[in-house]
């Protein structure tokens, strides 16, 4: 049972991590998967499981896409970063218990996936997943900062922008090829420049607090 209802038009940090820190994203194509799961579980009723979907050909993909775009959204998602062993999401609930069958989507469909191909059987993830009322937009917006400096913190990257499974990128406008995650147009007024400044004047000391928690823990 959680500890508050998950409502309507409230925003929500919401992170997963796997069982035991197990690394269970290992290299570009596990990382380009959950990110591809992201989108496309957004989406009310998704006809097809995500694995069934690619393997149609990319002509009935985007016959699909059309047909799915009709549909209702679960949540909006703000900002994201995908890290070796968990991830975290800052996302606006849509429809009533939209993030929990969100979630239960993605968590099974990329747990299907990187079962099959490590050939392994059982749970991945630690628990469902936990969630943050974000309470106000001064939070949210260093709430996406500490999301996007979190490879920079851990040793990943040196700068936020190196590390190519967040949304940090998106928000500098600086995406390449890639189909966008977020939306977060109207909750958060982002200027590039400023944004890139309000982060990355932020790296050395959040890597800093990194480091004395590794010490208190040792």
């Amino acid at each position: 049972m959680r500890k508050h209802e998950l409502t309507v038009g409230q925003t929500y940090h919401v992170f997963s991590r796997s069982i035991a820190g197990y690394v269970i994203f290992n290299n570009n194509e596990e990382y380009s998967r959950m990110r591809d799961v992201l989108i496309y579980y957004k989406k009310e009723r998704p006809r097809l499981r995500f694995s069934e979907f690619l393997d149609l050909s990319k002509e009935y993909q985007a016959e699909l896409k059309l047909v799915d775009s009709q549909s209702v959204d679960l949540v909006e998602i703000i900002a994201f970063c995908i890290m070796p062993t968990h991830f975290h999401l800052i996302l606006k609930q849509r429809e009533p218990d939209g993030i929990s069958r969100y979630f239960k989507n993605i968590l099974n469909s990329y747990t299907r996936y990187f079962n099959t191909k490590h050939n392994r059987k059982g749970p991945l993830w630690e628990s469902r997943f936990k969630s943050i009322p974000v309470k106000d937009d001064v939070y949210l917006l260093h709430l996406t900062r500490y999301i996007h400096l979190n490879p920079v913190s851990l040793g990943l990257v040196e700068n936020p922008s190196e590390w190519r499974y967040s949304s940090y990128n998106e928000y500098l406008h600086q995406l390449k090829g890639i189909t966008p995650v977020c939306k977060y147009v109207g909750l958060l007024d982002i200027i590039p420049e400023r944004y890139k400044e309000f982060v990355e004047d932020r790296m050395a000391f959040q890597r800093e607090l990194q480091q004395i928690k590794g010490l208190l823990l040792d």
